[in-house]
């Protein structure tokens, strides 16, 4: 793509085992800060909180998040949802809504479960959810030509999701560098590009990373 932002990431974690599964996975891609610590201290456009499909802002990451920006935050992101999706968020598609603060502008609510606690690990669901938060960056950098120029994540699914680190460090990187080649303009799509393409996940070795080919475009 010519027309990309250009995008500070930053991968943010309080555990130590994803921070060293990013510096494996993300260790040829620039333009990626990998640090240890809470998302809270990073001060960037958007903040991307793993979230499930009801925005149900009540532990984890979230929670941290919520506690942080107030309760209205829970309210705006749950009022996108019913808005565009009718009150059920799928995993694989996001939200983008004003974060109330000055750092950070914006909050990317992505699920990486359906209900408040699941464990995903077998699942592609990580892969959806941070190509899904990237896929949003692109949509309001459409809205609104650079509001979004930075962005932290942490490790989706990594905690409560049960996902191992170093698959789901991999996960992430196929997100971003899905970001980085395609935008989409409709969530089915992405969900369908990342599971025909990554439908075997589990026969390959953990170690693996696979970069997800976007579709052509159409003419």
């Amino acid at each position: 793509m010519t027309d990309l932002p250009q995008l500070e990431v930053v991968l943010t974690d309080v555990n130590a085992r994803v921070v060293e599964a990013w510096r494996s996975a993300f260790a040829d891609t620039p333009g990626v800060e990998i640090t240890k610590g809470s998302i809270l201290s990073q001060r960037v456009d958007a903040w991307v909180s793993p979230t499930n499909s009801y925005g149900a802002m009540t532990g984890g990451v979230d929670g941290v998040i919520k506690r942080h920006l107030g309760p209205g935050i829970q309210l705006r992101v749950q009022r996108a949802i019913q808005e565009e999706f009718g009150g059920s968020l799928p995993v694989g598609a996001a939200v983008c809504v004003p974060a109330g603060a000055a750092f950070p502008k914006f909050v990317i609510s992505t699920p990486t479960m359906h209900e408040v606690a699941e464990n995903v690990r077998e699942t592609l669901n990580v892969a959806l959810a941070c190509s899904a938060a990237f896929q949003a960056i692109h949509r309001q950098n459409a809205r609104q030509p650079g509001s979004i120029t930075s962005v932290a994540l942490v490790g989706m699914g990594a905690a409560t999701g049960k996902v191992p680190p170093q698959v789901c460090a991999n996960l992430m990187w196929a997100g971003y560098t899905l970001f980085q080649e395609h935008a989409f303009d409709d969530w089915a799509e992405l969900r369908t590009t990342i599971s025909d393409q990554l439908g075997d996940i589990e026969a390959r070795p953990a170690q693996e990373r696979v970069r997800i080919t976007p579709p052509q475009r159409r003419r």
